[in-house]
């Protein structure tokens, strides 16, 4: 078996702490720990180190071998561009395909979730790695929504098929991509819609069928590369690979349309982290209810706030329910439940030409 980190992306929705070499699964938002550290400790000791792979892009490479020094030089995949979950999925599977062949177990996650009951979903992953390869299906895994989220993608569930360590699997019987707020409660109180967790389990030739059948331009351009895996001219096929390929997520491009694809429900707490709102919601509070990052504050009458600060101190009186991050060079300050909005921030701070921001 085969554990794929996917650790790309560009760091939009936390500005100013993330930037383009620095996004969110190398900021340590939760303790002492990044988001890709918390990633890999969780699946450590699953399987020998050699057998993990990081895909990740070339701005990013040598920070994550300085953050997981246990994984082997080799094993983290610098893709020469972005171009979404369907290539990164495609080329992890072309190396392990190379390295272990069409039968080998892959489990694909996201290097920047939060999961903090470590052993529930160990459990989830030990039932869905005995199930899904000798089905030959595409797994994903739902997590049992608990109000209704508008920033996560959600899996209708169909009939019960089997369960595996007490844990309920279904055929899904459609994806569905953000919902507006009244569509989200509508999911909820359906009561057979789960959030897509953007984690996967199958194998390699499962996958492989699967891309084939959709995405055959893909699939074609990676196994060709195949035979020039772990070879000298490994780089210079990858490159060539990407910089003809268009960018699709694995959701849209394969995901929605396969037949045999099949979801467990998890039983753990999870988050996708999108905002700052989330990182609040999900860390501890004092008892004004504010969650402080900072060299040092004085905070009066001010309520129901996350500020952080790494070298200055932080002063308020009479705020409520915002979100303060001051960086070296930039000061955020918006509502908490407008932090979803920051992403569009960046992008006008990137029409503006304002880069060395960013």
């Amino acid at each position: 078996m085969y554990i794929v980190i996917m650790a790309g992306g560009s760091g939009t929705r936390f500005w100013p702490r993330s930037r383009a070499t620095l996004p969110k699964q190398m900021l340590n938002l939760f303790g002492e720990q990044t988001m890709l550290q918390l990633t890999y400790n969780r699946i450590k000791g699953f399987v020998d180190n050699n057998q993990i792979l990081v895909i990740t892009n070339k701005e990013l490479k040598e920070r994550i071998i300085e953050q997981l020094p246990d994984i082997p030089v080799e094993n983290i995949i610098a893709e020469p561009f972005g171009r979404n979950t369907a290539p990164c999925i495609a080329l992890a599977t072309a190396i392990i395909k190379k390295r272990a062949g069409e039968s080998e177990t892959m489990v694909v996650l996201p290097a920047d979730h939060l999961i903090q009951e470590t052993d529930k979903f160990k459990d989830c992953m030990l039932a869905a790695v005995d199930y899904a390869p000798e089905q030959g299906c595409l797994m994903t895994v739902g997590i049992k929504p608990t109000y209704p989220e508008t920033g996560y993608g959600y899996i209708q569930k169909d009939e019960k098929i089997s369960e595996q360590l007490d844990r309920p699997i279904y055929k899904v019987k459609t994806f569905a991509e953000k919902p507006d707020a009244e569509i989200a409660l509508r999911f909820i109180e359906c009561g057979d819609f789960l959030w897509n967790s953007g984690m996967f389990i199958w194998t390699v030739s499962a996958i492989e069928q699967a891309m084939e059948e959709f995405q055959p331009e893909l699939a074609d351009s990676f196994n060709k590369i195949v035979p020039k895996i772990d070879s000298p001219k490994m780089d210079d096929a990858v490159y060539d690979v990407y910089s003809k390929i268009k960018s699709v997520s694995i959701d849209y491009g394969v995901m929605e349309m396969a037949t045999k694809v099949c979801v467990i429900e998890a039983d753990f707490n999870w988050s996708d982290v999108g905002s700052w709102e989330a990182v609040y919601n999900l860390s501890q509070k004092d008892h004004e209810n504010n969650v402080i990052e900072a060299f040092n504050k004085v905070l009066l009458d001010s309520r129901n706030n996350y500020i952080f600060s790494s070298k200055k101190i932080v002063a308020t009186v009479g705020v409520r329910d915002l979100v303060v991050v001051d960086t070296d060079d930039a000061l955020l300050i918006c509502k908490k439940e407008e932090s979803q909005k920051v992403k569009d921030l960046v992008e006008i701070i990137r029409r503006n030409g304002w880069e060395k921001y960013l």
